[in-house]
């Protein structure tokens, strides 16, 4: 099988595969478009191999596979930015869904021990009471000491 024929199956099987993703929704469509695009200009060079010598003499390049290798090593470059950026993005976006988690529970907690009688709502350690939400407090006065929980 020649290079050009092993080229076009794999810009085939490359697209269908991206396809079949998509509809499994296994991926989504701004990453499967990159993929999409690198299968095409794959399938475009099998299909007409006299462009990559064109686009080698127009950029000043005298042999073709060392622009295969740069518009390879360029694009893996942007992939990876754009992974980082995106990777970036989902950890500020997980810091602040635990910060509210946590929020959330004590509020949670506090309102417990309003339910159970334990602090009263206007009571510090209450749910908005002055020592603020999560503040543990007996409710025998402020001097007494704080009761385990046991929640």
């Amino acid at each position: 099988m020649s290079g050009y024929v092993f080229a076009i199956c794999f810009a085939l099987v490359t697209v269908v595969f991206m396809f079949a993703l998509l509809r499994n929704r296994h991926m989504r469509e701004k990453y499967a478009t990159a993929w999409v695009l690198v299968a095409l200009a794959v399938l475009i060079v099998a299909v007409f191999p006299g462009i990559l010598d064109w686009f080698a003499d127009l950029f000043g390049i005298k042999t073709p596979i060392n622009l295969v290798f740069f518009v390879a090593s360029l694009a893996l470059l942007l992939i990876s930015v754009q992974y980082s950026v995106e990777l970036s993005r989902l950890e500020e976006q997980s810091r602040k869904l635990s910060e509210e988690c946590a929020i959330l529970r004590s509020d949670i907690d506090d309102l417990r021990r309003v339910i159970a009688g334990r602090v009263g709502p206007g009571e510090p350690g209450g749910a908005g009471g002055p020592e603020g939400p999560g503040t543990p407090r007996s409710p025998h006065g402020p001097g007494a000491p704080a009761e385990p929980d046991r929640g």
